[in-house]
């Protein structure tokens, strides 16, 4: 794949650990910098998004004007290309606290103010599905509405970036506007299907261990410990896609939760297949209770590098956080690089 010769430069609106600014960056778009108010996350995107600001801000506070005086940007600028991959846990169907991420609720709004004041040739939107389920209440109808009434042409749809390159299942609401001429613009497809196996397992890198590993290296291949009851539930759950009905008939084992309600939670405890892609990276995808994460042989959940791997990460992106779970919420919450990468070849191919 061929990456041509452009002027595109880009700014990340809600950049979090830096996926999509470093997929960008693989489609030769030069990245200017990334927005977020999680302080957390800048560590991990300054070391691997070279060359690009990291703007500890929140977009309620910031202005358009202000912007302008951080970055080298204008506006009307056809080679502007302005991404908004806002945090989306209010219109995530994976139970959240509503109240909570009340907040994140407007952000789509808030983003659609820096569009319309800088124009820019192409706008990027990428999030949960719910979004377009929702649109009216999302902002995104109007967003589209505001998009064609202003010259772009607008491509939205749900995608699995599954078909994009990324060994994942992960269906993403993506939107491409491009005001420089008549081209509907699509991520571009990839021509084969990576599974867990094309990426992950000893033949990839990626040595035998057990719960409770630490890796102190920047390779991170981590997992966190589990109890002996634990383990033993593992070891009942068949090998390559085998999950809790491994365990379901021993009454020491059994979780009351799941007692007469076979049909519920079916993926908790449940292993990846080698010959399958992995179900959608979660924030919690370090955790054997939280869904379809036991490692497809070992008994332990996937490890942090494992997890990384699988949202596309190449192996030597650093990630820089305080704890397990602040390091798997910046994995889980990002736009697999690789996805992102063929959004950005949509444009410069443009």
């Amino acid at each position: 794949m061929k990456i041509k010769n452009n002027n595109i430069k880009a700014v990340d609106f809600f950049c979090g650990g830096g996926g999509m600014s470093y997929g960008m960056q693989q489609a030769g778009i030069n990245v200017l910098g990334g927005i977020d108010f999680e302080k957390s996350c800048k560590a991990t995107y300054e070391a691997n998004i070279k060359g690009a600001k990291f703007i500890n801000e929140d977009v309620f506070d910031l202005k358009e004007e202000d912007l302008e005086k951080k970055l080298p940007i204008t506006r009307n600028d056809d080679n502007l290309l302005l991404i908004g991959c806002s945090p989306c846990q209010f219109w995530s169907i994976i139970n959240t606290d509503k109240e909570k991420s009340k907040k994140s609720k407007n952000l789509l709004v808030e983003f659609e103010r820096f569009v319309q004041y800088f124009n820019p040739g192409y706008v990027v939107v990428e999030n949960v599905p719910g979004v377009l389920r929702k649109k009216g209440e999302s902002g995104l109808e109007s967003f589209i509405n505001w998009l064609n009434q202003n010259g772009y042409k607008v491509h939205f749809k749900v995608h699995n970036t599954v078909e994009y390159g990324v060994p994942q299942n992960r269906k993403r609401f993506t939107l491409i506007a491009n005001r420089v001429n008549e081209n509907e613009l699509e991520p571009v497809k990839s021509d084969f299907r990576l599974t867990v196996a094309d990426v992950i397992g000893e033949k990839n890198g990626f040595a035998k261990i057990t719960a409770g590993t630490k890796d102190e290296t920047d390779f991170f291949h981590t997992a966190p410990g589990i109890n002996e009851v634990t383990l033993k539930r593992l070891k009942k759950v068949k090998k390559n896609g085998g999950s809790r009905f491994g365990f379901a008939n021993d009454p020491e084992l059994q979780l009351k939760c799941f007692v007469g309600r076979e049909n519920s939670f079916r993926d908790t405890f449940g292993r990846l297949w080698w010959n399958r892609a992995s179900p959608t990276i979660t924030t919690k995808f370090f955790s054997v209770s939280n869904g379809r994460f036991v490692h497809p042989d070992e008994n332990r959940a996937l490890s942090i590098r494992e997890g990384a791997t699988l949202q596309s990460f190449p192996k030597d992106y650093k990630f820089i956080g305080t704890s397990i779970a602040k390091v798997a919420r910046l994995i889980g919450n990002a736009v697999p690089p690789e996805y992102a990468k063929r959004i950005g070849l949509a444009i410069v191919n443009n």
